[in-house]
């Protein structure tokens, strides 16, 4: 059986690196990813997927990346579930990464406008 993924998106939220009870490094991204077609609207949907980052990878990701950054990651699709507080089962599919590229980052409101003024400047 063949069970992998390639996404390439933004991330949603800035990534918190937490710790397992035995101290491995994890964090839990979701990143956004437009479709590649219009709905009836005439409207590009987006589609949050959850991604889960385990020990280098994750810490790596949390250093460098915030929300915004653009990621690849390849990995696998794993789907788990428990029971909630209310006693009610809860699914989850997710993909769990073995690797992330950075391949860019949203500007900062500063260098949007550090831009501008060279810009204006050259011109």
């Amino acid at each position: 059986m063949i069970n992998q993924v390639t996404i390439v998106g933004r991330l949603t939220r800035d990534p918190e690196l937490k710790f397992t009870a035995e101290g491995i490094p994890v964090t839990n991204v979701t990143v956004a990813l437009d479709r590649h077609y219009r709905n009836q609207y005439g409207e590009i949907d987006t589609d949050f997927v959850l991604c889960t980052l385990w020990k280098r990878i994750a810490e790596n990701t949390a250093q460098y990346c915030r929300k915004g950054s653009i990621v690849g990651i390849t990995g696998r699709i794993q789907t788990r579930n428990y029971e909630n507080d209310e006693g009610i089962k809860v699914y989850v599919t997710e993909v769990v990464a073995e690797s992330v590229k950075f391949m860019g980052r949203k500007k900062t409101e500063e260098e949007m406008n550090k831009e501008k003024q060279e810009v204006h400047t050259i011109g």
